[in-house]
This record gives C-alpha cells, structure tokens and sequence, in this order.
C-alpha cells in the first residue's frame, strides 16, 4: 500500500473506514466492529490474514500412518502462522496491545483495539478481514420439569434405540478410541464419567492433553477462567459426554461407547461462545496441550469430536471462513467431526450455521423413541453458496440419532433427560468410536466412517410427522433433507465396517 493511501486511512472516520477497507486500501472492516468501538472505545477484534488454506503437504511415504500425517499438518500451519503473523505480532507488542494468536486458523485476537489502531491495522497488507468476536449465549438444551422417567433405565432408550449393545456384545465397545468433546465444560468426576476420562489412571487425575478451557475472560462464573480441571458453569457438555462414552457401572448406562475414553474442552462461558473461543478448542483438538497450554502434542488427539454448538452470525459468524478452516484442518488431521444441525425446525432450510452447514462435517438431526423426527429438529436444504459451504447439492443433515427425551448425566452428580440435536449428535460420536473400535484401520479416515454411518442408517419406520417437502426431497424419498440418510444404526456400521471394507477416501 502506497505512502498516500495510509494517510487516507488514518484520516479517514472508522464508520467510513469499514466502508472504504476491503477495495483498494486493503483489509475489510466488520461495520460491526465500528459500531462497537464507537459505543465503547475500544473492542475485542478477530485479525483475519489472507492466508486462510489448509496447507499442502510434501508427499509421504505410502506406508505412513494418519498420525505421521496430522504432525506434518500441525508442523506446516504452525509454521505458516509464525511466518506470516511474525510482522503483526511484531506491531501488536510495539503499540503494547494483548492478543492470542492462532494457528488452526491463521488469526490473532486483538484486546481492547481502539478506532486508530483500525485505522492502522486495516492499511497491512497481510490481514484480508477485522472482524468481531461477540458474546452471545447459546439456545442450549435444559432440563424440563417432569421429564425424566419415575425410575433409571439400564441401558438408555438411544442406546438401545441405535443397536450399541449388540456391537458390546461382539466385544466391542469402544475400546481403543478416544472422543472428545467442546462445549460448556464436563464435570470430569461425575459418577458416569469419571473411569472413562483419559486423564484418570484409576488412583490419580493428570489434566495435562486431557482438559483445555478457552475462557480467559468470564466474570463471576463458578468455573472462573482457565480452570486447570474440566467443569462445567451449565450442565449440557456434562450431559452430551454421557451419551457418547457414560456409565456409571450400575444402573446407567447412557453412553454408546463405554469402552473409549474421552477428553474436553470449554468453548461457552455459561452457555456464551465467540469465534475464538471455538477456534481455540479446535486447535487444541488438533494438537492437545499441557495446561499451560505448551508443548501440542498431535499424536494425543482425539478420534472423534463430538460438536453440540453453533457458531451464529450473531456471534460473528457471518462471511468469513475462519471456522470452516479450523474444522478443515480437523478433518485433514484425521479426525471424525460431528455437529448439531440445531433445533430451529421445522422449517426447511433452518441448517443455517457453522459448523453444521459444512460439507465435511456430519450434521446430525433429532429422532424420538417412535423414529420419528422431532419438530424442533433444524432441516435443510443449505442456502447460500460461499464456496467453504455445503450448498444445496450437498444432503443435509448426514442422517439423524436420538434425541428427544435422552437421559444422561448432569452436575452435580446426578441425571437428567434432554430435548435437542445436541443430545443427537454424540449418539452418532459414540456410534463413530464403536466402529474404529471394531475395525481400527478406519481410524485417521473420518470420511470413510461418515460413509459407513450414511450407508447403513435405518430408513424404515423413520418418518417426519411434519410431512412437508424440503429442497425437492420427501421424507418417503431417501436421503432427504429432513432426516439425511436415515436414523444411525451402529450394529450396522460394525456389521460394514468389519466386512472387508477399505478406509478409502
């Protein structure tokens, strides 16, 4: 950028800026963001480089594993963010502004960015967008009064509903996988929880590459921030890890892989995200680190993902492709990514934010115990076609899983049942474990395993009572973009995935 047209911007009034930034003075400027540096002085902001790809990696040898490839990965974007953040890094510790940088996603959050600093930031040439990262709290699922049945069941209705027991009783569980999960926090020692978490040896806790919080920020929020143990200020990630991995070894057992092992981290302060706050727990996924956050280790990251949260436009989701990269780069890793379609049904074309509007990730509706497709489940078609999105030819949900009425753990120490497609999506986290579990090779190829999940979902007896048709599809038409490819059947996918298939792309 010429001498001339960094003084333009610094003369420039920051509404007009946000209009002016992203032709040919360089960055573009979320009018959001001026708005809110304009009520408050200063503002959190998301610097945004050009540079959002998912690296291209040297060829490797044929024989080599999914773990050699996901180090290559973390090695390349790591290397690419210390590269080309090197001179905004730089810039941010002369003006003596506090920020986090990012690497999963090639960005640093800015604190306390004033109208001149805009004015300066928008004029280098490595930044494409500033952008917001607004709190905003979630619509996230809660207890209803009277819900719960009088007395325990052994094995949880959606259990049973998606055939886990019998891949137990072909001996295998789980075992050998891990999930993990972001949301709201866990209580790590719940009764259900506590012998299946990974930094649990049976005697002694090691939270180290097992619990990451992203919440540095929160004020008056039981957990605080940084807790240096998994907790959980809300309840519903407590519940979401009961169902993917629960069991309290008596009567409840509410999770569809008991046998793995499961780690978290906390991207809502008390139900509230922002863009780095998710960004944050994907990157740690990637590449877990101690509770100093140092020393990533890739070779600790999880199978699964297990993902019961939105990113909405109004959290600053909105144009930009920061959260597709992270999830991307996730799944280049190796690494199984299921999402919540939401519960803004029954319309058609309600799947409407990251991650669940992405091709790669396998979006997950809400079935009850009679098949059919709750109400509040969110339907496709996708609408709008940035290239990173999914689009209309793409069918979403992937299929849909239990989630009316589900029973599963709840802090303190205690259970509880809850509506949503969060409640879904670790049926379908569970069901991904007991596959690899079954057949480890498939481990490292989550595309793979979406296909086996798709291609054996339950499609008789499933219906949706709303009976309306969504992007030219009817629920008598399969997959439709009401209920995808069908209910999950995890018998089915163990019965696929041990019956000679190959983990090809």
């Amino acid at each position: 950028m010429s001498t001339s047209n960094v003084e333009l911007l610094r003369k420039l009034p920051l509404a007009a800026l946000a209009l002016a930034c992203g032709s040919a003075f360089g960055a573009q400027v979320n009018p959001d963001l001026a708005a809110a540096i304009r009520q408050d002085g200063s503002a959190q902001a998301l610097i945004v480089l050009k540079d959002q790809s998912t690296p291209m990696l040297a060829p490797l040898a044929s024989t080599a594993d999914y773990k050699e490839r996901r180090r290559a990965l973390v090695d390349a974007l790591r290397a690419r963010a210390e590269t080309q953040q090197s001179g905004l890094r730089a810039w941010l510790d002369g003006q003596g502004l506090a920020y986090r940088a990012y690497w999963i996603s090639n960005l640093v959050l800015v604190e306390h960015v004033t109208a001149r600093d805009i004015r300066l930031l928008a004029g280098r040439p490595e930044i494409a967008r500033i952008e917001t990262n607004p709190r905003l709290p979630a619509h996230l699922p809660q207890p209803a009064a009277g819900h719960a049945p009088e007395a325990p069941e052994s094995i949880a209705w959606g259990v049973n509903k998606i055939n886990a027991p019998s891949v137990w009783s072909a001996g295998f569980n789980g075992q050998g996988v891990v999930i993990a999960g972001e949301d709201t926090g866990y209580q790590w020692d719940h009764p259900a929880l506590k012998a299946h978490y990974r930094g649990w040896n049976g005697s002694t806790a090691d939270h180290n590459y097992n619990w990451h919080d992203s919440i540095h920020d929160s004020t008056g929020n039981p957990c605080g921030n940084d807790s240096p143990a998994p907790c959980d200020d809300f309840g519903h990630g407590t519940h979401t890890a009961g169902t993917f991995a629960g069991d309290d070894g008596a009567t409840h057992q509410i999770g569809v892989a008991p046998g793995a092992k499961w780690i978290g981290c906390r991207n809502m302060d008390d139900g509230a995200g922002t863009p780095a706050r998710y960004i944050e727990c994907m990157q740690w996924m990637l590449a877990p680190t101690d509770l100093n956050d140092q020393n990533p280790n890739p070779d600790l990251a999880p199978d699964v993902i297990s993902n019961s949260w939105t990113c909405t436009t109004g959290e600053g989701c909105t144009t930009g492709n920061e959260i597709f990269g992270a999830m991307s780069n996730i799944i280049a890793g190796g690494i199984f990514f299921a999402a919540a379609a939401a519960n803004d049904g029954p319309s058609c074309s309600t799947i409407t934010d990251a991650p669940a509007v992405f091709a790669a990730s396998f979006t997950v509706g809400a079935t009850d115990s009679s098949d059919a497709l709750a109400s509040f489940s969110s339907r496709g078609p996708v609408l709008g076609r940035p290239s990173y999105r999914s689009g209309a030819s793409i069918m979403k949900p992937d299929a849909s899983a239990p989630g009316v009425n589900v029973p599963s753990s709840w802090p303190p120490n205690t259970y509880a049942n809850l509506d949503g497609t969060s409640m879904a999506t670790p049926h379908v986290a569970g069901a991904a474990a007991l596959v690899m579990s079954a057949n480890p090779e498939l481990k490292g190829h989550p595309a793979a395993v979406a296909r086996i999940l798709r291609d054996t979902a339950v499609q008789t007896g499933v219906t949706d009572p709303v009976n309306q048709t969504c992007g030219g599809t009817a629920r008598t038409t399969w997959p439709n973009y009401m209920i995808g490819y069908g209910r999950i059947d995890a018998f089915a996918a163990y019965q696929a995935a041990t019956n000679g298939l190959e983990p090809n792309e």
